[in-house]
């Protein structure tokens, strides 16, 4: 299966919206993913499947 996004890239989460960055692949279908939340101004880090992202504009 082809990698649909690269790392440093930036897509948007089909779940919440949000758009995160991608640090790297695990598997073939889950992606290591980081997003930086406005209000507590913190990074934070989660694991979601490719399917469920999205190229951001």
């Amino acid at each position: 299966m082809r990698k649909l996004f690269r790392k440093g890239e930036r897509v948007r989460s089909k779940i919440d919206g949000k758009v995160m960055e991608v640090l790297r692949y695990l598997k073939n279908n889950l992606v290591e993913v980081m997003t930086f939340d406005l209000e507590t101004k913190e990074v934070r880090k989660k694991t979601v499947k490719e399917d469920k992202l999205s190229k951001a504009a």
